[in-house]
């Protein structure tokens, strides 16, 4: 039954990402240029790799604090605080970076 939901759920998001272009607007642009698309493209590409990479960091901290409670029990408390504050940390520049990527997609960053 769950996996039969999540299937058809995952189908319908893929089926309205498909359809949803058909309602868009077919205007060009007020303005922006090549400094406005290479910015968004740059903003896109900052975004993929502070994700990835955080994702990355998360993953090997996670592992390391799994490791360290494995080894040393008695200090859980300790290392289930450093890693959360880790965590956190990690996932606050995945943030800082997403916004600036929003601001580069919807704010016209220079002006024509």
């Amino acid at each position: 039954m769950r996996k039969s939901l999540v299937l058809s759920l995952t189908l319908l998001f893929v089926a309205a990402g498909m359809v949803a272009p058909l309602f868009a607007q077919g205007t060009a642009p007020a303005g922006g240029g090549e400094v406005a698309k290479w910015s968004i493209i740059t903003a896109g590409f900052a975004l993929a790799i502070a994700a990835a990479f955080g994702a990355l960091g998360q993953a090997k901290g996670l592992s390391a604090a799994a490791e360290a409670i494995a080894r040393n029990p008695s200090a859980t408390g300790d290392i289930r605080f450093a890693l959360l504050l880790g965590l956190v940390l990690i996932e606050s520049l995945v943030i800082y970076v997403l916004l600036v990527a929003l601001i580069l997609f919807f704010v016209k960053p220079f002006p024509v």
